[in-house]
Parts: structure tokens; sequence; C-alpha cells
């Protein structure tokens, strides 16, 4: 069997914030001190360098030098240690840096001593990156970001980028939001991240894993005990890790009929967008629907049945005709293709009106979010799958508000909605109204196009028709349908993929 297992899977499951990895840092380095050992954190800043320095040497094996970039935070005292580390390695350093390193904190005077014991040869960073190497370490920033980069930073960030060698971040890429994922200005452009002690949740969504290149965990040996102390912000979910984790369909038994697997009631498809409607069908059969009824115009209801003549497909043209169609059915996946007419709003207000467990995508998202339509679904099971924009709409903001804060967006519209919400795009998100969050380090570019969500309505739809709560739907929903989507990029590429050509993937990660 194909394994959609990507290069993210070998991170661990928990994710968190800027400030919780100070929390664990603290942690870490007052248990090193009642142990007897460092009282400043140079102890942990030596093994963030030691384990960043192996992530080099294993990468570039034959370079012989390298360019560092040190800020005056302790970011900057994990690249005086690596600097050292490669002095004595005998490689050649090169060593820019920028701010006021007369007043570094204890650790990171430490480490300037160090280096410079070594060998480094530290030189103000003035706008021109000479070096004519293949590796340059970033350690200007890290997780303490939150404004804009300005000015001579900005400048270095520009220079690295321009150059030709390859980039080493440490923790982090420089001008990349460890909480949001968000760009702040500008960014470094990885080719390699080392972050350490905990998973930053701004690496995996936005623009995290565009800038952020491999990344690669080091624990720094601290004690597991410690992250007990504290809750992650955000669980990492894939196909392969929920796989694991065994939290998936449970097998079927011999002794069992389609009635047990759920019936499935899909509303959509105004004049134009048959499409939307019949995808959303389809896929609800191929990840296990016993049975999968459609409610559509007249015009489409021949082409789907042509293209799949499993379905059980009505035409209506009003909401008392679908009344009696949605009391026959045990989930309602409602919003592809279903337009913004007199129709479409006869069509949902029926929907909304059901007890019936629900996804809900698309324009039934736009719809829900006009004046006169919104309400929360705290005594019904719901999923909502906005993307950013519906997202938007359903919040009252704009994108660009719903994208500068994915994690805090999702929990948003769980809370407000009552529902399980996911906010797709790059590091999808799921959110409960509880709280918990999960990101999906499955999916890749390809899945930009047209149809991707009426696929995944059907997936969700099909889940939770075979018993899976909301969100255990939601995160298994979404891992397999990303997971599908990289399986079929794999064999012909990430451009030109269509939202059909997950089908038979479906069908195979189903099973």
């Amino acid at each position: 069997m194909n394994r959609p297992y990507s290069a993210k899977d070998h991170l661990p499951g928990e994710l968190y914030s800027a400030a919780q990895v100070r929390e664990l840092d603290t942690l870490a380095i007052t248990q090193i001190q009642d142990d007897g050992g460092d009282t400043c954190g140079f102890e942990l800043m030596c093994r963030a360098a030691e384990a960043a320095f192996a992530c080099l040497l294993e990468r570039w094996p034959e370079e012989g030098s390298v360019c560092v970039f040190a800020g005056p935070g302790n970011n900057g005292g994990d690249a005086y240690v690596l600097a050292a580390l490669a002095c004595h390695h005998g490689l050649d350093v090169v060593f820019y840096t920028l701010g006021d390193h007369s007043g570094l904190s204890a650790a990171a005077s430490r480490a300037r001593e160090m280096a410079l014991e070594a060998g480094v040869e530290p030189q103000v960073f003035r706008g021109e990156l000479v070096y004519e190497g293949q590796v340059i370490v970033d350690g200007l920033l890290g997780t303490g970001l939150n404004k804009a980069v300005q000015g001579d930073y900005a400048s270095a960030i520009a220079a690295m980028n321009a150059h030709f060698a390859d980039v080493l971040a440490l923790d982090l890429p420089s001008g990349l939001s460890a909480d949001t994922g968000c760009i702040l200005g500008c960014a470094v452009q990885a080719s390699l991240t080392v972050t350490f002690i905990g998973v930053k949740q701004g690496l995996l969504t936005a623009d995290g894993p565009d800038i952020c290149g491999e990344v690669a965990f080091a624990s720094l040996s601290v004690d597991p005990l410690l992250f007990h102390q504290l809750s992650a912000s955000c669980e990492r979910i894939s196909w392969d890790r929920l796989e694991r984790l065994n939290q998936r369909l449970n097998p079927r038994r011999g002794n069992s009929h389609k009635g047990e697997f759920g019936h499935v009631m899909v509303v959509g498809g105004d004049h134009g967008m048959g499409g939307a409607v019949a995808m959303a069908v389809e896929a609800a059969g191929r990840c296990g629907a016993g049975l999968i009824r459609c409610a559509t115009r007249t015009e489409h209801v021949a082409p789907i049945l042509v293209r799949r003549p499993e379905a059980m497909v009505r035409a209506v043209e009003s909401g008392l005709e679908l009344q009696p169609l949605l009391a026959h059915s045990h989930v309602i996946a409602c919003g592809p293709g279903l337009g913004q007419s007199s129709w479409s709003e006869l069509l949902l207000q029926q929907v909304l009106n059901a007890s019936t467990p629900l996804v809900l995508d698309a324009d039934g998202l736009n719809l829900l979010a006009s004046p006169g339509w919104r309400r929360d679904f705290s005594e019904r099971p719901v999923i909502m799958t906005p993307h950013p924009g519906e997202a938007a709409r359903l919040l009252g903001c704009d994108i660009a508000s719903v994208q500068a804060d994915r994690f805090n967006s999702a929990r948003q519209l769980a809370a407000q909605y009552q529902a399980v919400v996911v906010l797709k795009g790059q590091g999808s998100l799921i959110a409960a109204p509880d709280g918990r969050l999960a990101l999906c380090t499955d999916g890749n570019p390809g899945m930009a196009c047209g149809g991707m969500g009426d696929v995944l309505t059907g997936v969700l739809a099909a889940l939770l028709a075979q018993g899976l709560s909301p969100w255990q739907a939601a995160r298994y929903g979404v891992c397999v349908h990303s997971g599908a989507a990289d399986l079929a990029a794999r064999e012909q590429g990430q451009r030109g993929l269509l939202a059909t050509d997950l089908m038979p993937y479906l069908w195979e990660l189903m099973n």
C-alpha cells in the first residue's frame, strides 16, 4: 500500500507557541540548576548549537566554510556556539553581527567568549555579504519577534536571500512569526530549519512551510516530564500519525449491511454548478458511506447518474420537496455548488431546520454569514469547512485578518458557531468549540484548484455517517483528503492535479 508519509512526519505530535517554549526553556534551566549544573542557560545553548551543527555536517558534509549571522538575543548565542564548533572542526568561519552585543545575556556572553577563544572574528554587518561558500547560518532574531523587520535586519535578510548559498535557520527563519506562521515584513528563505525544545506552531501553517525548508527537531534532552506541566497549544496530525495511533475507522464485520454505514444526503448544484455536487457524491461513496442520496437541479440528475449510478439522485425545485428526503438521511452535506439564489436559500432553510448531523461548506457558509441566517450549532453535530475568504465573512472581517492569525481565527469560528471548524489552507486547522486545535501537515500546493473542497465535504460526510464524531471525522477526513492529494501528486506532479484525481487514492487510504 502507498503511504502518504511526508517530510514532517518525523516531527512530534505537539506544537507550541513561542511563550510556551520560553516557559519550557525556563523549566529546563531551573531543573539543570537544581541538579547543580549551569545557572544561566548556557548548557541548553550549547545543546542547541551542537544539534544544529550536526545537522549542518549531515546536510553539507563536503563544505569547508560557513557564514554565520548573529543577533543580540539568545538566538545569536546559539550562533556564537555553532561558529566555535565550526572553527574547532576546521571550517573557515565568516561571522556577522547585528544589533548591540554589549548587553548580551549571561548565556550569550559565555557563548561569545567561547567563539572568540576558538578563533571566530566577529564583524558588524554593514550591508555587504562577502562570502563564497555554500552555507549560511541564520541566528538573527529567534522566536521573540512581534513586529515587522526593518533597517539593518531587513538588509541582512535580503542579502542572505539574494546569496546563492543554502541557509540553515536556528529555531525558525528570522522574520517568521513563531505563533502565526506569517512573515513579518520580510523573512529568511531557509533550506533547513532546526527547531529546539518544542516545534513552533508557526512553522507549519500560513507562510511557515514556504520559508522554513526542511524542518529538523532537537529536543535538547529536556526532561519529558517537564512537558506535562503545560498543554501543547495545538496537535500535529497527518494520515501516517493517525494510522500509528489507530485513530481511524474500525475494520468492517462480515455480518454487516449498507444501513450500518449511514445514509448521506448531498444538497447543492444550482444552475451551472452540477460538478461540485457530483464530486461530493463520489467522494462520499469512495469513503464508505452505505447509501448516497443527492438533491439538486433537474439538469444535473442525468449527468450525476451517468457518472455514479450507485447514487440516488432527485430533482428538487423547492424546500418542501427537499424536506421528506432529509428525514431519511443520517448525515447532510450541504454547500457544494449550492449558489446563493432563492432556490439555494429555500434548500438551506430546510437543511438548517433539520437536526441531522451536517457538513456545511461553500455557499452554505456564505449564506450563513449573511444577516438573518447567523446561528450556532450547539444542539447539533456540525462540521464547517471554510477557506479563508469564507472564514472572513463568517467572522465579519477581512481575509488578511484571518490569515494574520489562523489559529485564533479557527478557534473564534468554532466558539462562535459551536461547531467543529476546518480552516482550509496550507497547514489546515481543525478547531473544536472546547478549544482543541489540530494542524494537518499533509497536503500540497496542487490542491489549490476548483473542486477540492467539494471532495472534502463528501469525505467528511461519509465519516460522520459511519459513526465518527465531528471532531474525529474532521481530523481523520482532512488527513485522508490531504494524504490522497499527496499520493496523486507523487504520481504525476502538483501542477495540473484535479480534484477527481483523488478518488482512487481516497479508496485506497480508507482501507
